[in-house]
């Protein structure tokens, strides 16, 4: 019932005002102009996404979740544990993803007579990169709690990144922009339904806070 009900939203055109209306966003304060002014540019990437009979993301930052959405309508939301950036400032437009999560298979004997089973959400990582175009890298990790290892690989990726920055803020290197980049921490269980979700050239757009 569910997957026909989100077939029926991404077949039936949609309206922008799906995703044009600032009641998207129950938590924006009006009398905030900087924050309803980047809730206004999200708004708008969404309302050309919509268009589209393709799934997208929104990653806001602001309320800590991860959203699938499809013709602006809401289909599955994500919780975001904790998070870190760099370069947020620069986090803007919408993004295409070029990598997607690898999927992890056990191994079978190629000898024995037992058929691969269909790829299913346990063969999932929950320790991965997103990389999307224009420039931005994504670090999806487990909760410390939950992962320990997969938490201390991806945080070791998070320590190497702060390392770089930090040769990076010498006068020489100075010149070169930052590349933006994310961290989040979610439960095993979404990181294995967001990498489930994704898909070559899946869009993104993220929504950032504006006391950052």
């Amino acid at each position: 019932m569910r997957v026909c009900a989100i077939l029926f939203i991404l077949l039936v055109p949609g309206t922008p005002s799906q995703a044009g209306d600032l009641e998207a966003f129950p938590d924006l304060h009006l009398n905030d102009a900087g924050a309803v002014q980047e809730a206004t540019r999200v708004l708008e990437e969404e309302v050309k996404l919509a268009a589209r009979a393709q799934t997208y993301l929104l990653i806001d930052l602001v309320t800590q979740t991860i959203q699938i959405k499809g013709r602006g309508i809401e289909l599955h939301r994500i919780p975001v544990v904790s998070w870190s950036a760099k370069a947020v400032q620069n986090m803007k437009g919408a993004y295409r993803l070029i990598t997607r999560p690898p999927v992890i298979r056990r191994k079978i004997d190629p000898t024995a007579s037992i058929e691969q089973e269909p790829i299913s959400l346990a063969d999932m990582p929950v320790d991965y990169t997103l990389s999307y175009a224009p420039t931005l890298t994504i670090d999806v990790a487990p909760v410390a709690g939950e992962n320990p290892v997969q938490w201390l690989r991806a945080h070791g990726k998070r320590w190497w990144r702060n390392a770089k920055d930090w040769s990076d803020s010498f006068p020489a290197a100075q010149s070169v922009p930052q590349s933006p980049y994310l961290q989040l921490e979610v439960s095993a269980e979404q990181a294995r339904s967001l990498a489930w979700s994704a898909v070559d050239g899946m869009a993104l757009v993220i929504r950032r806070p504006t006391d950052k």
